[in-house]
């Protein structure tokens, strides 16, 4: 067991290397465990373009000193606030560049096993190594949660994935490929694919995939700009109240929190999207009934609205069905912690500051949207969760 530490934050994505910064400027001791950017970098598909504003893609240092703007600017490349995609490349390699800046001591170690012990946790590592912290804040983002609809389950593996698990799409070039639903990954998915030479189609329940407009920004009327004002998570009075005031959030009852946090924005596309989706087979108003393996991959037996029954035969289905918190899911995660969470719905009831019912453990990001709203679910929350977190922090240790 290696020496102690005050904190340790657990993943080192946009979340909790926002607030590793805040720490290391507050002149906290702290460690962060991880791969930077690792979900960005390896867990997306090259070419995807970020649905979110340039100016709603920051990390967060305490002096807000790099931005997404300043990166843009140190390297050349044609920035804007608003209605300008950003690649997922250019994102991956602004986090990285603010790791660097700000939190070089990221350990690139995987968290295998949280003890809870008196006064604080062991924490004990893949490759063996192990050291003890007083507090502990979890910033694993969206990797643990990824859903798989159930008749598709038994056949994971070879023939059936999940959208995050794949980066480099070329290997499907050739390949009859299905994919599965009628969000931003899945569109995405479908135009890569399709621009990779994939067979590929988009499978949805919905009668017609839909896409996102430009936000607009200033150079909207100023009615417009009144009527839907802009927010981090785009514009309209619920998104600015939801992206600016997420305190307040936690107040609202739980079975509503839990909706808004689920359903919130929708299945959606980015309007970027909206051409290069034009060429890609739809098959709209389809339900999944039955899916069975197939010698040369995957069958699918489809219902339509209208009763009619059709089998659709691929090498191989991609489900970007999305993702469901559930603390359940980290591996990490003891019974004897589990049994101790407090939950809302599948994930932990979290204090103002983000502490759960178990003492000196915290969370944030992705599995903190019950408890502060779909704004955790965007790059945008950070700042928000940094400050507050940190904050916290100083003072408790």
């Amino acid at each position: 067991m290696s020496a102690s530490t005050a904190v340790t934050i657990v993943g080192a994505g946009p979340y909790g290397l926002s607030l590793a910064a805040h720490l290391g400027g507050l002149g906290v001791d702290y460690r962060i465990i991880g791969r930077p950017m690792e979900s960005w970098m390896s867990k997306m598909p090259k070419g995807m373009l970020l649905k979110s504003a340039g100016f709603a893609s920051n990390l967060h240092d305490p002096e807000r000193a790099f931005t997404l703007r300043e990166f843009y600017k140190d390297h050349g490349y044609d920035y804007a606030d608003v209605d300008r995609p950003i690649p997922l490349e250019t994102f991956s390699s602004y986090g990285v560049a603010f790791q660097q800046r700000f939190v070089p001591n990221v350990e690139n170690e995987e968290l295998v096993a949280l003890d809870k012990v008196p006064g604080g946790f062991d924490l004990h590592m893949r490759s063996g190594t192990s050291f003890r912290t007083s507090k502990v804040v979890i910033a694993v983002g969206f990797s643990h949660f990824q859903y798989l609809p159930e008749l598709l389950t038994p056949l994971r593996g070879q023939s059936v994935s999940h959208a995050a698990e794949h980066h480099d799409l070329q290997r499907f070039q050739g390949q009859r490929v299905a994919v599965l639903g009628g969000g931003a990954s899945a569109i995405d998915l479908a135009v890569l694919l399709h621009e990779a030479h994939a067979n590929v189609q988009l499978i949805t329940r919905k009668p017609a995939i839909a896409f996102s407009g430009p936000w607009g920004g200033r150079s909207r009327p100023l009615l417009e700009q009144i009527r839907y004002p802009l927010s981090g998570i785009g514009p309209g009075w619920k998104q600015r109240l939801l992206a600016d005031l997420p305190w307040l959030y936690r107040y609202l009852p739980e079975q509503q929190r839990i909706r808004i946090a689920q359903t919130f924005l929708g299945p959606a596309g980015g309007w970027d999207m909206k051409s290069r989706a034009a060429p890609v087979p739809l098959l709209a108003r389809r339900s999944l009934q039955e899916a069975s393996a197939a010698k040369h991959g995957v069958q699918l037996r489809l219902d339509t609205e209208d009763g009619s029954a059709e089998t659709v035969e691929v090498d191989h289905v991609i489900c970007a069905t999305g993702y469901k918190a559930d603390v359940h899911r980290l591996p990490f995660l003891k019974p004897d912690i589990l049994e101790h969470l407090r939950l809302t719905g599948k994930t932990p009831q979290l204090s103002v500051n983000y502490e759960s019912s178990v003492p000196g453990l915290y969370f944030m990001g992705f599995v903190s949207a019950t408890t502060f709203g779909p704004v955790m679910r965007f790059v945008f929350g950070a700042g928000f969760a940094s400050r507050r977190i940190s904050r916290h922090l100083e003072r408790r240790v």
